[in-house]
């Protein structure tokens, strides 16, 4: 690294330092997180503090009526909903709304947001439908993995727009996303976002998982979710369903295909087709959520 990218990536790192203001998460979704860190909340207890926000309700319902949890039964109120998929899965889908809350940004003409969300939470419930198809027990991790694997470009346009502008105009000019924001910020979105899950005092696992989405032979210690996160994500541009244009150079890491044990292309385009319709449905059910 020269001299000016390293001035240019301690830059970045003090900024980052400061962004602590996040927006308030909304008074109910902290209630209910609370209730659910007490083994001994009941279920009752739990649909009652949901139930007061008319908003949350339709959300939680319209992510237990996704396609990619395969119920037999649609789920039409919350306390069935919290039966259904238990207080974990819940706890999972309203720390995913409040991140969404307090990282709320406004459109503009570099950035849209409901493109943005609508991304990360397609490639969260592909990633979550991926490892449980896998037998794996991680699924709340992958999930929250897949929410915040671009969590990076969201800071950059917040609390950077200026650096955001710069890498938008040179990735026009032709240069790749990851060699324009290096180039401009010292580091690329990955990086950012796991500096700054890691300031925030996350769990070791998402600020890895993050930082690695899109290099995923470089994780140590999440190398499986963070080779289905990628491949999630991977996934959302070969169906051009709920892409974001962040990701339009995006390739495939062979390191994550043999992680995952596919065996050839053909294998992972036939894998990939199956999610189709699933994933049709589910953007289709978000246009509720945005």
């Amino acid at each position: 690294m020269s001299f000016d990218q390293a001035q240019k990536k301690e830059r970045t790192e003090l900024i980052l330092k400061r962004v602590t203001n996040l927006s308030p998460v909304p008074k109910i979704l902290s209630e209910v997180l609370e209730l659910l860190k007490d083994i001994n909340t009941s279920p009752q207890l739990l649909a009652k503090a949901i139930a007061k926000d008319q908003s949350i309700v339709v959300k939680i319902l319209t992510i237990a009526n996704s396609p990619f949890y395969g119920l037999s039964k649609r789920v039409s109120t919350i306390e069935y909903a919290i039966m259904i998929l238990g207080f974990n899965e819940i706890r999972n889908i309203v720390m995913a709304l409040s991140l969404m809350e307090s990282l709320k940004n406004k459109s503009d003409q570099y950035m849209d947001q409901k493109e943005f969300w609508i991304h990360a939470y397609i490639t969260a419930t592909i990633a979550k439908k991926i490892t449980d198809d896998m037998g794996l027990r991680l699924g709340g991790d992958a999930f929250i993995g897949g929410l915040l694997h671009d969590l990076g470009i969201s800071v950059i346009h917040r609390y950077l727009h200026t650096d955001f502008v710069s890498v938008y105009e040179a990735v026009n000019n032709g240069m790749k996303y990851s060699e324009a924001e290096t180039l401009t910020l010292g580091m690329d979105h990955q990086s950012i976002g796991s500096v700054l899950l890691k300031n925030w005092n996350l769990p070791e696992q998402f600020y890895e998982i993050v930082k690695c989405h899109h290099t995923p032979n470089l994780a140590y210690n999440t190398k499986v979710i963070s080779s289905i996160v990628h491949f999630a994500d991977y996934m959302t541009q070969r169906l051009k369903l709920g892409t974001f244009s962040w990701d339009n150079d995006m390739e495939l890491n062979y390191e994550a295909a043999v992680t995952l044990q596919f065996k050839d292309q053909d294998e992972i385009d036939k894998f990939i087709e199956l999610y189709r319709n699933p994933v049709q449905h589910q953007l289709e059910s978000l246009r509720l959520m945005f």
